[in-house]
């Protein structure tokens, strides 16, 4: 099974294979990353990540955007790289987006920069590389961006819903989480944020899923219905052996006798099959069978 590690590793390198074409969705790419990195504030921008692809995309996007000469180095020994601005730099690159440079002024979404449809679509992405996880479809539906601000959390929910998407929110550890958790809707997301591979891949994990469902409850369905023709046989034999300890069995009549011995011969035999053999119909063959034990469990002859 595909780990959720790795589905989400794979859906961010989907995301950095192109490059935006336009330059206003560049921007608005980057937008999303900084807005979701580790920090973003007029002295330090810092975003750290397990995916080299991504920290050169940043790197390269940077610089492309603001002039900037980016770097991103090796993060210890734990497989992650670093995307690092300070000083003057990390303020010109703050005051780009049209944020004013102060003391740990609250973030905010400046709306300029995301006013076309496809720079929406670029800064959507941009926050998933940047803080976004989604689980491998095989486990579970779920794709969640991650920050520490709650204005901004709440604006870019806003912003989500004008784009006819409905996430959720909810608060961990302190962190504001963007939630979705149905799978059309993260469909939608994947796609629009340039991952349509991945968005493919829930789809057909959902059609799988449904009819693997599907196939086991008809399979839970025959069972059950094996299982009640079954005791429904015994019972119905059982009867008959009580008859023939009386002696009643041959007191019957014909059409019942018939159908006691039609039983006795084919003790795995649907009712279906019992009544095409004798020639009647399902409901009148049920009758006769279900007259033989009432008469077994009154304890009378016909």
């Amino acid at each position: 099974m595909e780990s959720e590690r790795s589905f989400s590793a794979r859906t961010k390198e989907e995301m950095c294979r192109r490059m935006p074409q336009r330059n206003c969705c560049a921007a608005a790419e980057l937008y999303g990353e900084l807005l979701f990195a580790n920090t973003f504030s007029p002295q330090e921008i810092k975003i750290v990540t397990e995916l080299e692809k991504f920290a050169a995309r940043l790197a390269s996007l940077v610089f492309r955007v603001t002039g900037v000469d980016a770097k991103y180095a090796s993060f210890g020994s734990a497989g992650k790289f670093a995307v690092t601005i300070c000083g003057d730099e990390a303020g010109r690159v703050y005051s780009f987006f049209g944020h004013e440079e102060g003391r740990a002024p609250a973030i905010h979404l400046n709306n300029a920069i995301v006013e076309e449809e496809h720079c929406r679509e670029a800064f959507m992405r941009g926050m998933f590389l940047s803080s976004g996880s989604v689980s491998s479809p095989e486990k579970n539906y779920h794709l969640e961006l991650v920050t520490r601000h709650f204005n901004l959390s709440r604006e870019v929910v806003a912003l989500l819903l004008d784009m006819e998407l409905q996430p959720k929110t909810t608060v961990r550890r302190s962190n504001y989480v963007i939630y979705f958790k149905d799978s059309a809707a993260i469909e939608d997301f994947l796609t629009r944020a340039g991952a349509p591979a991945a968005a493919l891949r829930v789809m057909e994990t959902k059609i799988e899923k449904d009819v693997r469902n599907q196939a086991n409850r008809k399979v839970n369905c025959d069972s059950a219905n094996i299982l009640k023709t079954v005791d429904a046989a015994q019972r119905q034999l059982a009867a008959i052996r009580v008859l023939e300890s009386r002696g009643a069995l041959d007191m019957l009549s014909e059409p019942l006798r018939r159908a006691a011995q039609l039983r006795k011969e084919n003790p795995d035999a649907t009712l279906a099959e019992l009544a095409e053999i004798a020639g009647a119909s399902r409901s009148g063959f049920n009758h006769r069978l279900a007259r033989i034990v009432a008469l077994a469990e009154g304890g009378s002859n016909e």
